[in-house]
């Protein structure tokens, strides 16, 4: 299933990444600067994209250096204390995750096995344990029957 995302989410969306968005059509477009670092990115939204005539959210990162895509996005959590929204896209039991940072920064995690994500992080091999923890939050969301808008 996927999210569907609404006004509301696009604007805590923007508040946390402290941009407004610019609309066309059914895309969502953040740019986002960080005067600290220089670094830019610009973040696309794709609302109910049809593939295979099965509407798709898609989440767009483009930097000067990277372009980067997470196809079915289920699910977002938006985080004010750390400047970040964490989108994820779930099939089966493979999870994936794209972070997106106030500060222009971001990171991907593809495919991680939803068991990664229910143990003690301390014990995984330090090469996985990072996205244990940065995909823990989706313990918080609970896939199962997930959508933002209770009918």
């Amino acid at each position: 299933m996927i999210h569907k995302f609404t006004e509301e989410n696009i604007s805590t969306i923007a508040r946390v990444l402290g941009t407004e968005p610019k609309k066309s059509g059914n895309v969502y477009r953040f740019e986002i600067a960080d005067q600290e670092t220089r670094r830019k990115m610009a973040l696309e939204i794709h609302i109910g994209l049809l593939i295979d005539d099965e509407p798709v959210n898609l989440i767009s990162v483009f930097t000067q250096d990277t372009f980067l895509q997470l196809h079915n996005c289920t699910a977002f959590v938006a985080s004010d204390i750390l400047h970040q929204i964490t989108f994820f896209g779930k099939d089966g039991s493979k999870i994936s995750g794209l972070i997106v940072e106030k500060e222009a920064g971001c990171s991907l995690y593809a495919n991680v096995s939803e068991s990664l994500m229910s143990g003690d992080f301390t014990l995984l091999p330090p090469e996985v344990m990072m996205c244990s923890v940065a995909l823990s939050l989706t313990e918080s969301i609970g896939f199962e029957g997930f959508n933002f808008d209770e009918d």
